[in-house]
């Protein structure tokens, strides 16, 4: 049995991260945009699914953190659940993790950034938007 990428409490962060993240990458239009988001979800997942054992329980354990509402509200001042964050309280908490004086804090952003990133310019999809042809071909 494959181990679980993301939990659904870890999905739910990252559909609210993800938008603050590629802020300017995303289509504009809603369906195009959703179907972007679910497909960056989805290869943050297998990127977890990837990783040693280790870092993935340490990223399930970041995410039960911060999907549960006392360190939701305190961490990242997200007082609703994630599902109903909007990108302006998303860009927030990340700027807040950023600009940390805590190391933690700091490692905390660029695990979330990082997984994001790796995820979107993974997507083929995403290529014509950098002006990145793609891989060379081999003859």
């Amino acid at each position: 049995m494959a181990e679980p990428g993301l939990t659904a409490d870890g999905e739910d962060v990252m559909r609210a991260l993800i938008p603050a993240f590629l802020d300017g990458a995303l289509p504009d239009a809603r369906g195009p945009r959703h179907v972007a988001i679910d497909a960056t979800v989805a290869a943050v997942a297998e990127a977890i699914r990837g990783l040693p054992p280790i870092a993935r329980g340490e990223l399930g354990a970041l995410f039960a953190l911060l999907a549960f509402a006392p360190v939701r509200v305190a961490l990242a001042g997200v007082s609703g659940s994630w599902r109903t964050a909007d990108v302006a309280d998303a860009n927030a908490f990340l700027e807040r993790l950023r600009a940390s004086r805590w190391p933690q804090k700091r490692a905390i952003y660029d695990a979330l950034h990082q997984l994001t990133f790796a995820a979107w310019y993974a997507n083929p999809a995403a290529w014509p938007a950098i002006g990145y042809p793609g891989p060379p071909r081999l003859t």
